[in-house]
């Protein structure tokens, strides 16, 4: 039988455009459909437009500290629209980026929202496709909870367009996205609560990282609440907003975001035509190949519920393209990857918590190191740098690395490759350190703190 493209992908994100890509370099016909903007979650609702909030964010906290080095910053004042507008022309710009990548690539881009019809065709504008394999690159969406009131809160997606930014936050979740937006907000000088129905926010993350972090958030002056949830929401002849809280208390805000976790966006796509199957978590499940069990259709990225990573959805893009069309097998190897949650401070961590390693191994040595950054000693700012080192007692092999402080996520993408090659404490003592810099830190500690 005959197809029009070797390859349909659903979905132009990080790993349907990834996968679209390389399937097109390797010789096979390819087209993708997108219902709405180029570049997926990541660029346009993600990693990119919050990178940039979280720089803006910071330099209220800058100014301040300059005047430990003799700058004597005037009244500062912030131009929301001005950050808001500049956001969305750079993000314009990376969609551009994007069609053009698909173009030069000879990929077909069609616009309009995909359906599954069969295992082999997919319809888009009420015009049908053929494809040999079929690829669903779709990503998550926010998921808000059913309550009295929840029509008056917000997402992730919606607060990079704000008309105008509020003097009052609530920030309801315990996930990266929650802590990070309680940070942005809070930078940008609105009054920030940030509420989570759990005892500590950014569970799965090591223990003592959670703790440091809540500490640092909390002494910058955003309201942690920990332990509540909303049980409703109403919005008063102001305009203004009334929550009303599992443990009794009342918060009035001006705005509520909620980042209370993502679902995969499987929703009108078809899958009753075929043989794929979800998990009980409603994810498209996959085998280690990214096939379903329709054995003509494949599912990557966010949608199939693995590390919600964009380096993450490209690696599976490429690797999924290099087995259809340039007969490589290897597998993606999910070990030691780094992630960073821009909070204020940032964390960076690669490897297993102290709390995983201690499940895995029958011994291991912690080394940690609190300090004040040295460029604090001037700024009279009472951040402290927070950095742990997990290392297996029986190999000396290093199995995790945290840190809490400055630009920890760039810190710790280079002690990623360390840890990925196998190195050891031993490894890490004897090298020498970049002096004056927080990350030297970690080639000096020496004795363990606990084991």
């Amino acid at each position: 039988m005959s197809f029009q493209y070797d390859l349909f992908v659903i979905g132009a994100g990080s790993g349907g455009v990834r996968a679209s890509r390389i399937a097109a370099n390797l010789g096979a016909n390819v087209a993708v459909a997108e219902d709405r903007y180029l570049g997926g979650t990541c660029v346009n609702v993600g990693c990119v437009p919050k990178k940039l909030f979280v720089y803006a964010s910071h330099y209220r906290e800058d100014f301040k500290d300059a005047h430990g080095f003799g700058w004597q910053v005037k009244q500062a004042s912030f131009d929301w629209e001005a950050l808001r507008d500049n956001k969305t022309r750079e993000i314009e710009r990376l969609n551009g980026v994007y069609g053009n990548l698909l173009d030069n690539a000879n990929v077909d881009l069609i616009s309009g929202r995909a359906r599954i019809i069969d295992a082999n065709t997919v319809e888009v504008n009420q015009q049908q496709f053929t494809a040999k394999n079929i690829l669903i690159a779709t990503g998550g969406w926010p998921y808000v909870p059913e309550f009295p009131g929840n029509e008056h809160v917000i997402t992730s997606n919606e607060i990079f367009y704000l008309d105008e930014l509020p003097k009052s936050a609530v920030v309801v979740g315990g996930g990266y996205i929650a802590v990070e937006f309680a940070g942005i907000l809070h930078g940008l000088g609105v009054t920030t609560h940030q509420l989570y129905r759990g005892p500590l926010f950014l569970r799965g993350f090591d223990q003592e990282v959670r703790e440091v972090l809540s500490r640092e958030m909390a002494a910058k002056g955003i309201d942690l609440q920990f332990n509540t949830n909303v049980s409703a929401i109403e919005k008063m002849k102001d305009g203004r907003l009334r929550l009303s809280l599992t443990d009794g208390g009342v918060i009035e805000t001006d705005l509520v975001l909620y980042a209370t976790g993502r679902k995969p966006m499987i929703n009108d796509l078809g899958l009753e035509n075929v043989n794929v199957d979800l998990t009980e978590k409603g994810t498209i499940a996959v085998d280690d190949f990214f096939q379903t069990s329709e054995p003509s259709i494949y599912a990557l990225g966010d949608v199939t519920g693995g590390m919600e990573l964009t380096p993450v959805a490209l690696a599976e893009g490429m690797a999924l393209a290099k087995k259809l069309f340039g007969n490589e097998t290897k597998l993606v190897d999910y070990s030691y990857i780094p992630t960073a949650v821009f909070s204020q401070p940032n964390i960076g961590t690669v490897g297993l918590t102290e709390e995983q390693a201690r499940e895995q191994y029958d011994q291991v040595s912690v080394f940690t190191s609190e300090f004040r950054h040295l460029k604090h000693t001037l700024t009279g700012n009472g951040e402290k740098t927070f950095m742990k080192i997990i290392v297996d007692k029986a190999t000396d092999k290093v199995v995790g690395v945290h840190m809490v402080g400055a630009d920890a996520g760039e810190i710790l993408q280079g002690i990623a490759i360390a840890l990925k090659c196998g190195a050891t404490k031993a490894d890490f003592d004897s090298t020498i350190g970049i002096h004056p810099t927080a990350a030297e830190e970690f080639v000096t500690m020496r004795e363990a703190v606990r084991s």
